[in-house]
């Protein structure tokens, strides 16, 4: 009799073991997993920012050339228009970055100010030189990434 109570207790407590394991595992399962989305959310948020802000530059600088070298007012208007789409399509990435990796919302900022500076350069070489302090800012958007997105 006490042979079966102990049987029957053991299997019991196998059976529970065995739950409590498997809870444990589908719960680490679903940790990883959350964690990979993050960290995928996190990189697609990196670059697409990094994406847009290179296609709003191009725009800006297309359309400030234009103007300075005196091109035709139509010209210029669909620069403009164009600037105004890619301009558009850079706050959703920003916000994306801002809200999923903190720590790059200054470098972003700092990114995103220094393309927009872009605008009434008042002579090519100050053009030059502000698309090269916003590529330099988007270097080291790239670099705090980098260490954001290894951490």
């Amino acid at each position: 009799m006490w042979q079966t109570v102990i049987a029957v207790l053991g299997t019991l407590a196998g059976s529970l073991v065995t739950a409590l394991l498997q809870r444990r595992a589908s719960r680490l399962q679903a940790e990883i997993a959350r964690q990979d989305k993050a960290a995928a959310d996190r990189l697609t948020a990196v670059t697409a920012f990094a994406s847009v802000l290179a296609d709003h530059r191009r725009a800006m600088w297309v359309r400030e050339h234009l103007r300075l070298n005196g091109a035709p007012g139509q010209q210029i208007a669909d620069a403009r228009a164009a600037s105004h789409v890619t301009r558009s399509a850079l706050t959703a990435p920003h916000l994306a970055v801002s809200l999923f990796l903190p720590t790059l919302q200054c470098p972003a900022l700092v990114a995103v100010e220094a393309t927009y500076a872009l605008r009434n350069a008042s002579h090519l070489d100050q053009l030059t030189a502000r698309r090269t302090e916003a590529l330099s800012a988007m270097d080291a958007f790239t670099g705090a990434a980098r260490t954001a997105l290894s951490v």
